[in-house]
């Protein structure tokens, strides 16, 4: 059926103000943002909010400086705005509004009432709007600041009332939007009731990191920050061990807006390469900064995404303000190796400390057994345990102990008050954290068991092995002493000219990692040399993801990401494995190997290397402690 021309009409006001509000406030969430930042924008340092039936009533008090009984109807009006001025003033702003549209389509949509008492008035003054028909303002009592009530919102717009969520996932919307606002504002008190129910608290705080552990209640978090030309990056972030099943728990602010941003997400998943298993996502807030003039906020209706005028900047930065802390393993309690319990050495019969001819231990000379040993029967399995004979120094313990001899297993469950009472040897305060560990053996012949002054340390051979070998060939990579090939003939790969312009912009870089390329057209890269370790083959798939990177994100991180894969199975294939006996000077030399790289805490998979049970958890099991 032809549908008949129509004329071209000018819309009305009311159609206007709904179809922005479609725009502005797509749901309960993105009105509560709206309100709030206005709080903000107007010097609030409390705010409380109240919401109702999944936001469809919503109230939000701030202690502002407040509005005068002339500005409450100009407030209603689109385009209405204390802000900016001129259009200049979108490059460089400084509050988080700047559009004057949020409150006239809030207002069109649901029946408003603002209150309103600047500091030094008598009284508040109160303007009520009902689906954008305003009423004669009124004079109230109130405090300073302002106060905006939301009722029936989307009554007057069925449509967009039956594509709201269940009232649960609305409120859980809210709070996730209050819990991003409270993270960027951590001088700012956030009072929360869901249902007339107090569901949040957050007083002011003193820094970032304060309010980051205050909302996410994870301690201790770590901090970094870098610099990349005009862009920094400022992270606050948990620990490997502290992970999340989904992404939601990596929070990104640019100017301090929260916004969504893949690419700076993937840079955050970047840094924490190696360190995290399949599934496995980061728990990090990291915010960017740059010059108003590089960036545009001014690209999405709800304000949720930035335009960066060098993308790469802000990912390298983002990337290397959790990578510089995450390298140094601040979770690895440092004070542990200067509190070491007594050594008590094994004795040297088992074997040869063994030989290394480029570094490595030589693992591959121990004697590989058939099979664990293992005693099963048809209603148990018992694992055995390596025992070994121990030598305890008399001039260690204390003159008590010395009154009658014990053996090893009374030693190990010496109470926490008496194990303190030890004192550590000068040479054992200059240890590393794995290396100050006491061997006492291997279980399953796939565990180096140690301990400390307050727990026992079981830690995964191979996987502990793994980690080192990995280090080292990465090391070696990077470090330009990779070998090389030249091809006789330049290796072409087709992709976008796009593409072709990123490599070569990144050409220097990637001669570092020993890529060497040139342009052969407009649409064809041509490889001269690359590293021995990278197939031919797959030459082209990484070059043309590397490619994709850079023009989305910037930086060489592809190519590093393979050749590190490249790595991760090279050391997986060469080192000690599970079921393989070791001497103890080969596990003492393992862990003093681990001390080398302060990643040893994990696999390149991301798999945890060591498992702890403190003291006081034997002695809670075995009732020596309640």
């Amino acid at each position: 059926m032809q549908i008949p021309p129509m004329s071209i009409q000018i819309l009305s006001p009311e159609v206007v103000d709904q179809i922005a509000a479609g725009e502005v406030v797509e749901r309960p969430a993105h009105l509560v943002k709206e309100l709030v930042e206005n709080s903000i924008d107007a010097g609030a340092t409390r705010v409380h909010v109240e919401f109702y039936d999944g936001g469809r009533i919503v109230k939000v008090i701030d202690n502002g400086k407040g509005m005068s009984p002339e500005d409450l109807p100009k407030s209603l009006e689109r385009f209405a705005t204390s802000k900016i001025s001129k259009t200049d003033d979108l490059w460089s702003l400084r509050t988080f509004g700047f559009r004057g549209e949020a409150l006239a389509s809030i207002a069109s949509v649901s029946k408003l009432t603002l209150t309103s008492r600047r500091a030094g008035d008598e009284q508040a003054h109160q303007l009520i709007s009902e689906y954008g028909k305003r009423k004669e303002i009124d004079k109230v009592g109130g405090s300073q600041g302002t106060t905006i009530l939301i009722e029936n919102l989307f009554d007057n717009t069925p449509a967009r009332l039956k594509f709201l969520k269940s009232d649960s996932a609305e409120n859980s919307a809210i709070k996730t939007t209050l819990k991003a606002m409270a993270l960027s504002h951590y001088d700012v008190e956030f009072r929360i009731q869901e249902n007339g129910k107090l569901v949040a608290f957050w007083p002011a705080c003193k820094s970032r990191k304060d309010r980051v552990e205050q909302i996410l209640e994870i301690k201790p978090l770590f901090e970094g920050e870098a610099s990349r030309e005009n862009v920094k990056a400022y992270a606050v972030f948990a620990d490997p061990h502290n992970v999340a099943k989904t992404s939601k728990n990596i929070w990104l602010f640019a100017q301090n807006r929260w916004i969504q941003d893949r690419s700076l997400q993937a840079a955050v998943n970047e840094a924490y390469r190696s360190l995290l298993m399949h599934g496995e996502y980061p728990i990090a807030a990291v915010w960017v900064e740059v010059d108003p003039d590089c960036v545009d906020v001014n690209i999405h209706p709800t304000k949720s995404q930035v335009k960066f005028q060098d993308p790469s900047l802000a990912f390298r930065a983002v990337a290397a303000a959790l990578r510089g802390t995450l390298e140094q393993a601040p979770w690895i309690k440092r004070s542990d190796v200067a509190t070491q319990n007594v050594t008590m050495p094994l004795t040297q019969n088992s074997s040869e400390e063994f030989k290394s001819t480029d570094g490595l231990p030589n693992f591959a000379s121990q004697p590989m057994p058939q099979q664990n040993l293992r005693f099963q029967d048809n209603s148990l399995e018992v694992t055995q345990f390596q025992k070994k004979e121990f030598s305890f120094p008399a001039s260690s313990f204390p003159v008590s102990s010395l009154q009658q001899p014990q053996t090893t297993y009374q030693a190990l469950a010496e109470s926490a008050a008496q194990r303190e009472s030890f004192a550590p040897k000068a040479e054992e305060a200059s240890l590393g954290y794995w290396s100050s560990l006491e061997v006492l053996g291997q279980a399953n012949l796939t565990y180096i068991v140690t301990q400390s002054r307050d727990k026992l340390v079981f830690v995964d051979q191979h996987a502990a092995h793994e980690r080192v070998v990995f280090e080292k060939l990465m090391n070696a990579w990077k470090g330009g002493k990779v070998d090389i090939q030249d091809f006789l003939f330049p290796l072409a790969i087709d992709m976008s000219p796009e593409k072709v312009e990123g490599l070569l912009t990144m050409a220097k870089e990637m001669e570092r990692l020993g890529v060497f390329i040139e342009a052969l057209g407009p649409g064809t890269v041509g490889v001269k040399a690359a590293p021995l370790m990278i197939k031919e083959s797959s030459l082209s798939g990484v070059l043309d993801k590397m490619a994709t990177e850079i023009v989305d994100q910037g930086g060489s991180y592809s190519l590093e990401r393979t050749v590190g894969d490249i790595c991760a199975t090279m050391a997986c294939h060469s080192v000690v494995r599970a079921g393989q006996s070791l001497s103890p000077d080969q596990m003492r030399s393992l862990l003093r190997d681990m001390d080398m790289f302060p990643l040893s805490s994990f696999c390149p998979h991301g798999r945890p290397v060591s498992v702890e049970y403190p003291y006081y958890k034997l002695e809670k099991d075995f009732g020596r402690i309640v």
